[in-house]
């Protein structure tokens, strides 16, 4: 691993984090920041000055995260719904902005990479990661390396469709993604949301149900927090939605066949709630002597995942380079 200074940056649609690498290992914790997202220019702006207030003069490269279809070879971001950069050449403005090498990577496929290292060493060479937020997204390790696909956007990992009946025609998809069927439409953090209303309504006597009456809403945090203290309605919410995660899993080994699978993102602190079911449901869909050797896991690092990869990125690019 190239020895300097390195910055990562993860755009998330709610907030920005960065943190700095030496040598392998994060010199500070990952500082936050409320997301610019109203206009392309004030958020480049904002990439810009977070940058700048992390640099020193041994910076070598800039690692940036987003949640989006990344052209990765031009750092053009492809497509973009909850960050305003659609279209953008954010690698090339940047980088001449600051007069430093940035590179550009979907932000599951950072945290990928982040899973897959402890400092320089590899650790997990053929590794799958599914991100559980808001959206569903992931990245792929094959030996050591990121997949990106010919054009450097893949993989999708949450628009893999999962659920969706085609006994009598193909429906056709209207509106913006996810398309119905998807494991990021069926299995989200928003999902989850919609869970736990439906649970708290079917269940009337349930800790959510109280919850709902008082408050006139619920989220999906309600429900991982009922069901950490034994609610049955959480209980059914997390289990349905880990089944459904559990779906895609099994799809992933019967693709990759890896040595692991590992679980991040904001929806992944509900822990074994969440992976039990998970680790339930997948292996009923894998064909039998496929995934004999591959362990599903929660990720190491948490939500911190993303911006280190994202910080791994500059170093293996600039490495590369």
């Amino acid at each position: 691993m190239v020895e300097g200074h390195f910055i990562g940056v993860d755009v998330g649609g709610t907030k920005v984090a960065a943190v700095t690498l030496e040598s392998g290992k994060e010199r500070d914790e990952p500082s936050l920041a409320p997301t610019e997202t109203s206009s392309t220019e004030r958020l480049l702006d904002q990439l810009a000055a977070i940058i700048e207030d992390h640099r020193t003069p041994e910076t070598k490269a800039v690692g940036i995260g987003v949640p989006s279809v990344v052209e990765f070879k031009t750092g053009r971001i492809r497509f973009s719904v909850n960050i305003p950069l659609a279209d953008v050449p954010v690698r090339e403005i940047l980088s001449e902005r600051l007069g430093l090498p940035v590179f550009v990577e979907n932000d599951g496929s950072c945290a990928a990479l982040a899973e897959a290292y402890d400092g320089a060493e590899c650790v997990s060479p053929d590794l799958v990661m599914f991100t559980v937020g808001t959206g569903v997204g992931g990245g792929i390790i094959i030996g050591g390396k990121l997949f990106r696909g010919v054009t450097g956007a893949a993989p999708e990992i949450g628009h893999m469709v999962i659920g969706l009946d085609l006994a009598d025609e193909i429906p056709a998809p209207e509106g913006a993604p996810p398309r119905p069927g998807s494991l990021e439409a069926l299995a989200a953090g928003t999902e989850l949301d919609r869970l736990a209303m439906r649970f708290a309504r079917e269940m009337p006597g349930s800790e959510l149900a109280r919850q709902l009456r008082t408050r006139g809403r619920l989220i999906g945090r309600d429900a991982v927090e009922a069901a950490q203290a034994g609610d049955e309605a959480g209980l059914r919410a997390l289990r349905l939605l880990g089944g459904r995660l559990g779906v895609g899993i099994a799809s992933a080994i019967n693709i990759f066949d890896p040595g692991e699978v590992v679980i991040g993102g904001g929806v992944s602190a509900a822990g074994e709630l969440l992976l039990a079911p998970a680790r339930e449901v997948a292996p009923r869909f894998v064909l039998p002597g496929v995934g004999t050797e591959t362990r599903i896991r929660l990720a190491r690092r948490g939500v911190e995942a993303g911006v280190v990869g994202a910080a791994m990125v500059a170093v293996q690019e600039y490495d590369g380079g």
